[in-house]
């Protein structure tokens, strides 16, 4: 029994074609066996089939409508299985190029050529990227900083310089594929140029392995790069810092850091502005003051204004967190006030809040109210 084309691509039925689009480009790279190792090849070529298929159908709103009305049955009765392959339509999934083989060729790897056109010789492959966490505390992300980070990547084997052979006089050509690094496969119309299973890709085969990297021709390190992280990255934050990848025959890939900034005790950050609460005496709430408050910048004081209620939020102005993109706007401070209740009263302090607590019941006028503070705290 077939299975369900939604579930091979792992999306909703209510996905619209560019959503559909985005999970099959990145299912393609997954598994095109190109690039998967060789032990891996058969199980990524029948997944890679099956999610061409189902691509082929669901990218097309008519046989998507088909699909969603008669299932496969409706679909393999209209369709036939090159319709439905030909339905991944890689120029539309993968921008507009006038070339296919320069299409299929940056979405595999390898080299794809129309019928009865020449070779073009052997593609280098960039390597691969990296991907790195970097914990930030919220001041260095107010502030921005430069970090020391350390990662394990791998680099060309100093001792055979990345041929892998103990010496030049350990390789020879690959009988496979005369050198070339590459075998082709014809189909019909198209011919697909794929790595040589043999020499990996090479065109030489090494008869005699480095002893210090063992034949791979690449050796595992820990790199140590200094980076300079802006003022007011948040979770979000991405920074790419290029050639920091892995090596590959075509240039080293990126090195892609993700931030993610702490939690802090005091301040909750909601994009560029902050939010956190104040404990305020009743007594402070009651008849007006100031309060000094320690923000990321600065020492500010705040006034409280006479009758302050507990819950009373306060917006002070530029008291937040700066614009990642380098301007000069910074968000703002809520500070919401909570009046503090004491835990416990000595015998003075519960006598005078029962006479207040009289006195505010017979007259809880704001003047007299404020007087009867001023002379109960005195």
């Amino acid at each position: 029994m077939k299975k369900d084309y939604y579930e091979i691509l792992g999306v909703a039925r209510d996905s619209n074609v560019a959503d559909i689009k985005k999970v099959y480009r990145s299912l393609a790279l997954k598994y095109h066996p190109d690039r998967v190792p060789e032990a891996e090849k058969k199980v990524a070529e029948e997944r890679f089939k099956e999610i061409s298929e189902a691509y082929g159908v669901l990218s097309d709103p008519a046989k998507k409508q088909t699909y969603d009305q008669f299932g496969h049955q409706g679909i393999d009765q209209n369709y036939t299985a090159e319709d439905i392959y030909r339905g991944a339509d890689f120029s539309s999934v993968f921008g507009q190029e006038t070339d296919l083989g320069d299409i299929l060729g940056r979405m595999f790897g390898s080299q794809f050529e129309m019928g009865g056109s020449s070779g073009r010789g052997s593609r280098k492959s960039r390597g691969h990227d990296i991907q790195y966490e970097v914990e930030l505390t919220l001041e260095e992300a107010y502030h921005g900083i430069k970090k020391e980070i350390k990662f394990p990547r791998h680099e060309h084997c100093k001792k055979c310089d990345g041929t892998g052979a103990k010496s030049g006089a350990s390789l020879k050509t690959c009988a496979t594929c005369s050198g070339q690094g590459q075998v082709v496969m014809a189909n019909g119309f198209f011919r697909m140029a794929q790595t040589c299973p043999k020499c990996r890709g090479s065109g030489k085969i090494i008869t005699e392995y480095c002893p210090e990297c063992a034949g791979k021709g690449l050796t595992r390190i820990t790199r140590t790069v200094e980076i300079k992280i802006p003022p007011g990255v948040d979770n979000e934050s991405q920074l790419r810092v290029r050639g920091e990848g892995e090596v590959g025959s075509g240039g080293n890939g990126d090195l892609f850091l993700f931030i993610k900034v702490k939690s802090h005790p005091v301040f909750e950050r909601h994009d560029q502005d902050l939010k956190m609460d104040l404990a305020v005496s009743f007594a402070k709430a009651a008849l007006g003051g100031e309060e000094k408050i320690k923000t990321l910048k600065e020492e500010v004081v705040m006034k409280i204004p006479e009758g302050t209620q507990s819950g009373k939020v306060f917006r002070m102005r530029g008291e937040g967190m700066p614009d990642v993109h380098g301007g000069h706007e910074f968000g703002d401070l809520y500070v919401r006030v909570m009046i503090a209740v004491p835990n416990s009263l000595s015998h003075r302090q519960r006598e005078l809040m029962e006479e207040l607590s009289r006195e505010l019941g017979e007259n809880n006028g704001k003047a007299s109210f404020k007087d009867k503070l001023k002379k109960a705290f005195k």
